[in-house]
């Protein structure tokens, strides 16, 4: 069973919280996000581990997460379904989602293998800033 939303709970994009690549898409989306529809959750932490799937031992099999009303996404798809959400100029991204789920996983996976060497790792999770504080869950 996919796991789903509580009512009124906003949407969660889990990412790793280590990756370079993806503490940037972060930074980004918090500003993209201007009417801060979003949530934020490291893989490494308690909600990530409380809502998802286990994750797989080796780090460069896990996957963008996001979850809202609808269920949860992964790889690809959880990018479609995130420009899907913020709107406007990224609604032309979201169409993206009608390339077939075989290719586009494909190109995901291809980056998401080399997400270390490309963009770096740190030593520790993330730390939002405080005015970042409340759209970040533990």
């Amino acid at each position: 069973m996919s796991p789903t939303l509580p009512p009124g709970q906003k949407p969660i994009v889990f990412f790793d919280g280590v990756c370079g690549m993806c503490n940037a898409l972060i930074d980004h989306l918090m500003r993209a996000d201007r009417q801060q529809q979003l949530m934020f959750a490291p893989l490494q932490g308690p909600t990530a581990a409380k809502l998802l799937p286990p994750q797989s031992e080796d780090p460069s099999e896990w996957s963008l997460y996001y979850l809202d009303e609808s269920g949860l996404y992964d790889q690809f798809y959880a990018c479609m379904q995130i420009c899907r959400r913020l709107g406007g100029v990224y609604t032309l991204l979201s169409l993206g989602r009608f390339i077939p789920r075989s290719i586009g996983n494909a190109l995901y996976r291809l980056v998401a293998k080399n997400r270390y060497r490309i963009f770096g790792k740190k030593e520790a999770c993330r730390l939002p800033t405080p005015e970042e504080r409340a759209r970040f869950l533990p």
